[in-house]
């Protein structure tokens, strides 16, 4: 069976490198953004969406208007994958899997992709990009398989490369038999059927006061000043670093559960209507909200939707499974003769059947 599997490092580009991928980044972010513009006004003329084809003859015509000729001086492949993204998130919106996507904003997210004309020299810790030359990055671990694309995005002022490799691999078989049941929560990251227990990191938690400190700090300084980039760099590092420590206790977490079970039951937690807000309408207010809101921000600390992503995708690598069951009544039916009422669950801790 063939996998893909990617890998992420840090881009060690030179002055004049770094220049040039946010000029392409803000290329495609253009070319985004047009082309939504105008399937918007389609969309309001009643006529139908058109494909990447098409929109691919607005490119063309694009770095042939003056105004936009500078187009060209950036690579044509990351454009046209900028369409294709576009594409995508229509297609996402006809299946009722996502909203209408939104204009991109400068320096948030930004991106741009290769398909292909990329070289990588693993022995000297650099790769080549189309119209960037060779590149340093900082090798932590062998890149496996055939490179399909890569993808380049910006990240706290600091530029990463993700490499999407495909490869065969022989049909896996888990190396255990057990099966264990996952119980997710705030108090305690996870709870297994066994006993095992793993405790939150709380990483938003342990930083929200330094987080505030440094937030009112850039709210007093005049916007787009010079001193206000700086208090923006300094929130944007602090948010990485609590989603760093965040993802990396999730995948210490979820290797260990992966490696040790065969199969692992959960919750279909749906953590968007968990989280969503109490406050209510301008004509009829909320109950409890800031009680709601401080719970929001416990789930949303704990990283559940990531937990849960790392599971599958691991179980599936090593030869395991996942069971998804209705979460339903799950804390007040007894397993043994099915009966269900909410006295059974004495405490977070104990059940009895009654």
């Amino acid at each position: 069976m063939k996998r893909r599997q990617a890998f992420k490092f840090q881009l060690r580009p030179n002055g004049q490198q770094a220049r040039d991928m946010r000029r392409f980044a803000g290329a495609c972010r253009f070319v985004f953004n047009r082309a939504l513009a105008l399937q918007n006004e389609n969309h309001e003329a009643s006529n139908k969406y058109l494909t990447c084809v098409k929109m691919a003859a607005w490119l063309v015509e694009w770095k042939k208007t003056p105004e936009t000729q500078w187009l060209k001086e950036a690579p044509s492949q990351p454009l046209q994958q900028a369409l294709k993204d576009l594409e995508r998130a229509y297609k996402n919106v006809f299946q009722k899997r996502a909203s209408f996507p939104r204009f991109k904003k400068r320096d948030q997210r930004d991106a741009f992709r290769y398909p292909q004309g990329v070289k990588l020299a693993q022995v000297n810790n650099r790769i080549s990009l189309p119209k960037l030359g060779w590149i340093s990055y900082r090798n932590s671990r062998e890149v496996v398989g055939e490179v399909k694309n890569v993808t380049v995005s910006q990240s706290c002022g600091k530029w990463y490369i993700s490499i999407q490799t495909e490869y065969e691999v022989t049909e896996p078989a888990h190396a255990s038999t057990s099966m264990v049941g996952l119980d997710a929560g705030v108090a305690k990251l996870a709870t297994l059927s066994d006993g095992t227990v793993f405790e939150p990191v709380n990483s938003v938690k342990s930083n929200q006061k330094k987080l505030a400190k440094r937030q009112r700090e850039m709210s007093r300084r005049v916007k787009f000043s010079n001193y206000w980039k700086k208090a923006k760099r300094k929130v944007q590092s602090l948010h990485s670093r609590i989603g760093n420590v965040r993802r990396d206790y999730l995948h210490k977490v979820s290797t260990t559960i992966s490696k040790n079970h065969a199969m692992i039951v959960i919750e279909d937690l749906k953590v968007a209507n968990m989280s969503t807000s109490a406050s209510g309408t301008i004509g009829q207010h909320g109950r409890n909200v800031r009680a709601k809101s401080g719970l929001n921000r416990s789930i949303l600390d704990q990283g559940w939707h990531e937990l849960r992503r790392q599971r599958e995708y691991k179980q599936l690598w090593r030869g395991g499974q996942v069971l998804v069951i209705n979460p339903a009544y799950t804390s007040q039916k007894c397993a043994c003769c099915g009966h269900t009422a909410k006295e059974n669950r004495q405490t977070q801790s104990q059940f009895k059947c009654l």
